[in-house]
C-alpha cells in the first residue's frame, strides 16, 4: 500500500495483556481510512483474518424526532424520575429528539450534593435526601467513574454515552482506552454540562422533588396505566409516559410502587466488606517490574471464588488508588462504597469482597425482604462502629484467625469519618463469613499479598445492586403498568455507569416510539 493511499489513522482501542507480568503487551486496535482502491485490496489480502475487517458503524441514529408543532400539554410531556447515569442519558436523548422531558430528582444539584456528602464524611451529619445515593449524578458520581461494562452492545450505544460525556468535558481518552474511567471531580463538572444541554433543548430539571405517589389507573384486573405523579411538596404532574430511573437505594420508592400495584420481584444481590491494600502491593502483583509505568497506571483486579458451602465470593467495584467512603442514605446505618479520582494516586487500593445471596434461600418472606435484610445488616454495622457513623473494621489477618483487632498495622484505613476496630464477623451471617474466609486465601494465589495480615476490612457493603427488579416487557414498559418504563440499576437492569446510560438510551427510544406513534420496531426490545 502506498503512503498516499492511507488517508487517516485513529486509535480505536488500547488495552494491555498482563498475563505475563514480566512481558506485558500493549494491544492497539486501529481505525484506518484508506482510498477506495486500497481498501478493497487490503480487505481482500486479509480476507478470513479476524484482526482485519471493515470498521463498524458506531454512529448513533435517533429513532425519530418530534415535529415542530408537537404538543407538550395534554399529558404528552414525558417524565424522568431520577437523574443518575440512566436518567441523565434518557433525558438527554429525549431532549435531543425534541420531546422536552421533565426530570424529577429527590436530591440536590451536584454542587450542593457534594457539600452535603462531605458533611457526613467530615462532620458526621447526614442529609437523608442529599448524599452519596441521592442527587444529581446518582451514586456513580462518588465512585471510580468506571465506563466499561460486560453488556452486549451491538449498536454501540456505549459509544454514544461516552461521546456525550466527552462533549461535556470528560477526557478524550475514554473513547479509546479499554478500561476508561473519569473520577469524581471530573464527573461533577461533566454532569453540570449535560444538565445545561438538556435545559437548552427544552428539558426541565427539578431538584428537591421527591415523588411521593405514582398515580396508576387500573383497567382490567391488575393491569393499569400511569397518569402522573404527586411530589412531596404537594405538586402534581400529569403524564402517561414515565421513566423510572431511581437508583438501587430508593427503598421508600420501591415500597410505594408495591403499594400502588406495580409489579415487582425480589432479585439476588450481594453482601460483604471493603478490603484495602497498599496500591503498590497490587501494582507489584499485577505488573511485576513494570509497576509504576504511566501507560499502565494503577493496577486493578477482578476475582471470583466458588466456595465449598455453595456460595460465590467475588470482587466488586475495584477502585485503584482510591478511598473507602461512607455511603448510607438512612439515619442510624453504616454502608461503605469505593471512590477514586481521575488520577488514582491515593495510597490504597480498595474493592468490595462480597458473597452472593438469593431470595429463595436467604430472604424468601416477601418481595421487599431483601431491603429488610440490608437495613438489618446496616443497622448492626452502625452499632458495631460506635453509633457515630464510624465503620467497623478489622485487619485481614485477625479476621482470618477469628480474632478481634485492637490496633492498626501498616495499612491506614481511608474511610471517613473513621473506623472502630473489632470483630467484623459479627456484622455478617455465618455463611458469609465462612465463604469470605475461604475466598481471601484463594485470592492470594492470584494476587500475591492479598491476604496480607495488615490489609484492612471495613464493613459493611450491602448495596452492590438493587434487591428488587421492576419487571418490564419487550416494549420496556412494566409488566402490569402501561406507560411506566423501569430502567437502570434501581429497576434491576444495569450495573454501573455505562450500562445504566445504555439502558437509559434504550428506554428513551421506547418512550419516543410510543409517544410519537412511530411505525418502527423497538430496537433491542426486551
Amino acid at each position: 500500500m502506498a503512503e498516499h493511499e492511507l488517508l487517516n489513522i485513529t486509535i480505536f482501542k488500547r488495552s494491555y495483556d498482563a498475563r505475563k507480568k514480566h512481558n506485558i503487551l500493549l494491544i492497539y486496535l486501529l481505525d484506518l481510512e484508506l482510498s477506495s482502491d486500497a481498501e478493497q485490496r487490503v480487505l481482500g489480502q486479509f480476507s478470513g483474518k479476524s484482526f482485519v475487517g471493515p470498521s463498524p458503524n458506531t454512529q448513533y441514529n435517533f429513532v425519530g424526532h418530534a415535529p415542530a408543532n408537537f404538543p407538550t400539554g395534554n399529558q404528552q410531556r414525558p417524565i424522568v424520575i431520577g437523574f443518575g447515569p440512566c436518567g441523565i442519558l434518557a433525558a438527554l436523548v429525549l431532549a435531543q429528539m425534541g420531546l422536552k422531558p421533565i426530570v424529577l430528582d429527590r436530591g440536590q444539584d451536584v454542587r450542593q450534593r457534594t457539600k452535603d456528602t462531605w458533611g457526613l464524611w467530615r462532620e458526621r451529619k447526614l442529609n437523608t435526601e442529599s448524599n452519596v445515593q441521592y442527587g444529581e449524578g446518582g451514586a456513580g458520581t462518588f465512585s471510580d467513574g468506571k465506563l466499561y461494562s460486560q453488556v452486549k452492545d451491538r449498536r454501540f450505544l456505549g459509544r454514544k454515552v461516552m461521546t456525550e460525556f466527552v462533549k461535556a468535558g470528560a477526557p478524550d481518552e475514554i473513547l479509546m482506552v479499554s478500561k476508561p474511567h473519569i473520577g469524581t471531580f471530573k464527573l461533577v463538572k461533566m454532569v453540570e454540562n449535560i444538565r445545561a444541554e438538556i435545559t437548552r433543548l427544552g428539558g426541565e430539571i427539578r431538584f428537591n422533588s421527591k415523588v411521593e405517589t405514582l398515580h396508576r389507573e387500573a383497567s382490567d384486573g391488575e393491569s393499569g396505566q400511569v397518569t402522573g405523579v404527586s411530589l412531596s411538596d404537594g405538586n402534581h404532574l400529569a403524564s402517561r409516559h414515565i421513566i423510572l430511573a431511581v437508583g438501587h437505594s430508593a427503598r421508600d420508592t420501591f415500597a410505594m410502587l408495591l403499594e400502588q400495584g406495580v409489579y415487582l420481584e425480589a432479585k439476588p444481590f450481594s453482601i460483604g466488606f471493603r478490603i484495602e491494600h497498599p496500591q503498590s502491593v497490587i501494582d507489584a502483583a499485577r505488573f511485576g517490574d513494570n509497576a509504576g509505568n504511566p501507560i499502565l497506571g494503577a493496577a486493578d483486579y477482578k476475582l471470583v471464588h466458588h466456595c465449598k458451602n455453595g456460595r460465590s465470593v467475588y470482587s466488586f467495584c475495584m477502585c485503584p488508588g482510591g478511598t473507602v467512603v461512607a455511603a448510607t442514605s438512612e439515619e442510624g446505618r453504616v454502608v461503605t462504597n469505593g471512590m477514586s479520582q481521575y488520577s488514582r494516586n491515593e495510597r490504597n487500593a480498595n474493592a468490595a469482597i462480597v458473597v452472593g445471596i438469593e431470595p429463595e434461600k436467604d430472604y424468601p418472606e416477601h418481595v421487599l425482604a431483601g431491603v429488610d435484610l440490608q437495613r438489618q445488616l446496616e443497622s448492626l454495622a452502625y452499632r458495631l462502629g460506635g453509633e457515630n457513623y464510624n465503620a467497623p473494621a478489622q485487619l485481614v489477618g485477625d479476621y482470618l484467625r477469628n480474632k478481634a483487632s485492637t490496633e492498626l498495622g501498616s495499612v491506614i484505613p481511608s474511610y471517613k469519618p473513621g473506623v472502630s476496630l473489632g470483630d467484623l464477623s459479627l456484622a455478617l451471617p455465618d455463611f458469609a463469613n465462612a465463604a469470605i474466609r475461604e475466598a481471601i486465601p484463594a485470592f492470594n494465589k492470584q494476587i500475591k499479598g492479598f491476604s496480607m495480615n495488615d490489609a484492612i476490612l471495613t464493613g459493611i457493603e450491602t448495596r452492590t445492586s438493587s434487591p428488587i427488579c421492576i419487571k418490564r416487557g419487550r416494549d420496556y414498559q412494566n409488566l402490569n403498568t402501561n406507560g411506566l418504563y423501569p430502567a437502570g440499576e434501581g429497576a434491576g437492569y444495569a450495573g454501573g455507569i455505562l450500562s445504566a446510560g445504555i439502558d437509559g438510551i434504550k428506554v428513551a427510544e421506547a418512550v419516543a416510539i410510543d409517544l410519537l406513534g412511530l411505525d418502527v420496531a423497538i430496537p433491542d426490545g426486551r
